[in-house]
């Protein structure tokens, strides 16, 4: 009677650990599930835990359990705790793939791409049909640089039906990474996949579509023929023009040639024909994109002032929307329809009133600028652009379409992991500056993601502040603001402190009297980080060479100037004083070209800063890493930036491809 008695006890609390077990992986679920607020996934996690605990309590030897909440310790930072748990589970039940998944992940998150790979690759020799274990490497495959092979595995899982936002976001970040020097069919259809794909930053692989459509319309060839229909039928093609902005002289061409045949088309038939609009609306976005840095010839402006003054007519004569549908189309490929001069009547209908595939393109092109021009008023800036012809009002730069994935956590939470700072004594909301914000895709992202900021984001460009603040608003974001400087430095000036500082892009020369050095010196309270990088961009002999004869020259930075300057660099890209500057992504956009030419980075913020920084009774470095995100010893980059406040030239950080993190001691 004792015996069975014992069994049946046996068997309840077997049952009961596996019931527990059971509940904390729902939990667990739970925890990392994408549509779930982080405070949700945080009670989630802790719910798992408590039940582990409990498991654990009734069997300490539980493999699963172990594995499980190995997890959770990870997830919470815990590293060290974590491999222990890992390794402890597959010591009470060996050949467990998902343990060895999980050490992979492990070394993934302690940067050990190499020994992640190992785990991964033991745990598909246990499991071949583990997708979380081939996955992973990819992952590794990723870390360790080598693009070509974790996206061929990316494609692999795809291929398979797995719908992993990892995965995706994973093939774009390889994709953006490789060079394609020979495009086939598998190649486009990967493309086309990413580009459908609405929740993916497709700008980042503008250059990888380049290259596919490079070759498949063999552009290298100065014969090529590149027929209309054939383009209009092309869903690359479309998608690309619609998303991203692709920086290749060809592309460019090919762009301008197709715009010239619809225009063209369109003056011989007096019609625009439905199979030419998908394409009609993707090159005026395309073009849009660009700031308008197209150059058209003189026969074409001339058929788009006659387009012009017939939609004018018409608008007087109160034609109906639909009769303008097709005119607004081919106007929109050489100019913004908010710019032309019969702008205010269009305001008679709103967006929605559009066809439905016609929206994005007025949206971008005269609804979306409308609405930015409303929010410049607020900003004594905006004087400064009352003189400019409409065409020559600057435009955001860069121009983005999605915000990258991340997954949703708190800034104390990345202060304790991932810089190792005691977070317990911060306020429950901590209040982040990023300078040189640009047109806010990497403000966007902190503020959509940490659950615990409010951010204050500052850009020298008004079109920046505008753009951004309306992002913001689309997104419903409420703990993010856009300011230009003046509005920044009187908020710091009032007393204001803040406990993260993110360095962008650097301040021009025009601010010379702004001392962002200064202003980190103000705004930092004791125990805030400041985060910049040390190279600086736009130093290539062409942008040196502009540079020289915007000044020799006194140029300003209108359409018709930047474009001309271009179109030089262009002409001449055989020239090895160009080709540098013709492989930048902003010299395909006017907004990226008044940058670089009218607006530089100003250098020597970025020097006293490194000067302030070195100061080791009031700063400490607490982290380096390299262009691909790798740590690097500490102590060879602390004596850096000693040597270069002692005015060492040669040991200097300014330059180098470095992400650093400081922390004000007091």
């Amino acid at each position: 009677m004792q015996a069975q008695h014992n069994v049946q006890v046996s068997e309840s609390r077997n049952a009961e650990v596996a019931r527990l077990v059971l509940e904390a992986n729902e939990a667990y679920g739970e925890s990392n599930h994408p549509q779930r607020r982080y405070v949700e996934r945080l009670l989630a996690r802790q719910e798992c835990r408590q039940l582990l605990n409990r498991a654990l309590t009734l069997e300490p030897g539980h493999a699963g359990g172990l594995g499980l909440l190995g997890r959770v310790e990870m997830d919470d930072g815990e590293l060290a705790r974590a491999a222990s748990l890992f390794e402890s589970s597959l010591k009470h039940q060996p050949d467990q793939p998902q343990q060895y998944c999980n050490l992979g992940y492990w070394a993934l998150r302690t940067e050990r791409p190499a020994k992640a790979e190992a785990y991964f690759v033991k745990a598909l020799d246990l499991d071949r049909q583990s997708a979380a274990a081939f996955c992973g490497v990819a992952h590794a495959k990723r870390e360790q640089g080598q693009f070509d092979v974790a996206y061929l595995h990316y494609r692999k899982l795809i291929q398979l039906g797995l719908d992993w936002p990892s995965a995706f976001s994973g093939m774009l970040k390889c994709a953006a990474e490789i060079e394609v020097h020979q495009a086939d069919t598998e190649l486009a259809l990967d493309a086309i996949s990413l580009l459908r794909r609405n929740e993916l930053p497709h700008q980042e692989i503008g250059r990888f579509c380049a290259a596919i459509l490079r070759q498949q319309y063999d552009l290298d060839n100065p014969n090529a023929e590149v027929l209309l229909d054939a383009a209009a039928e092309d869903e690359l093609l479309i998608l690309a023009l619609d998303k991203t902005l692709m920086p290749d002289p060809a592309i460019e061409e090919l762009v301008t040639l197709l715009r010239r045949a619809i225009i063209a088309e369109v003056a011989q038939t007096v019609t625009l024909r439905d199979e030419l609009q998908p394409l009609t609306l993707a090159i005026a976005r395309y073009v849009d994109r660009t700031g308008y840095a197209l150059v058209a010839e003189t026969d074409e402006e001339q058929l788009v002032e006659t387009i012009n003054n017939s939609i004018a007519a018409q608008l007087a004569m109160n034609d109906p929307l639909d009769a303008l549908v097709g005119s607004t189309m081919i106007s929109a490929l050489y100019g913004a329809l908010f710019h032309q001069s019969f702008a205010a009547q269009l305001g008679r209908w709103s967006l929605t009133e559009w066809p439905a595939g016609v929206q994005p393109l007025m949206a971008a092109s005269y609804y979306d600028r409308a609405l930015d021009e409303s929010i410049k008023q607020n900003f004594e800036e905006k004087a400064d652009e009352l003189t400019l012809a409409r065409p020559d009002i600057p435009q955001a730069w860069p121009s983005w379409n999605h915000l990258a994935y991340h997954a949703e956590t708190s800034l104390k939470s990345i202060m304790a992991q991932e810089l190792g700072l005691d977070s317990d004594a911060l306020p429950g909301t901590l209040r982040m500056m990023i300078c040189g914000a640009q047109s806010g895709q990497r403000a966007l992202e902190l503020a959509y993601y940490l659950d615990d900021v409010e951010i204050i984001a500052v850009d020298e460009s008004l079109a920046n502040v505008a753009t951004a603040t309306r992002r913001s608003e689309e997104l419903g974001l409420n703990n993010i603001v856009f300011w230009p400087w003046s509005v920044a430095r009187r908020f710091v000036a009032d007393g204001h402190r803040v406990h993260w500082l993110e360095m962008g892009r650097l301040p021009s020369p025009t601010m010379a009297d702004l001392s962002l050095a200064t202003l980190v010196s103000d705004a930092a309270t004791q125990g805030a980080v400041v985060h910049m990088h040390t190279a600086v961009a736009e130093q290539t002999t062409g942008d040196r060479q502009i540079r020289q004869m915007v000044d020799a020259h006194n140029l300003a930075p209108t359409r018709d100037t930047l474009r001309r300057l271009r179109r030089m660099a262009l002409n001449n890209r055989q020239d090895p004083l160009w080709q540098e500057l013709l492989r930048e992504e902003d010299f395909y956009g006017l907004g990226g070209c008044r940058d670089r030419w009218f607006r530089p980075q100003d250098v020597n913020q970025l020097k006293d800063l490194m000067g302030l920084v070195s100061n080791e009774v009031e700063w400490k470095l607490l982290k380096a890493r390299d262009h691909d995100g790798h740590s690097l010893a500490l102590g060879p980059v602390a004596r850096q930036v000693r040597a270069e406040a002692l005015g060492s030239q040669v040991q200097s950080l300014v330059g180098q491809p470095l992400s650093v993190y400081f922390v004000r001691r007091r």
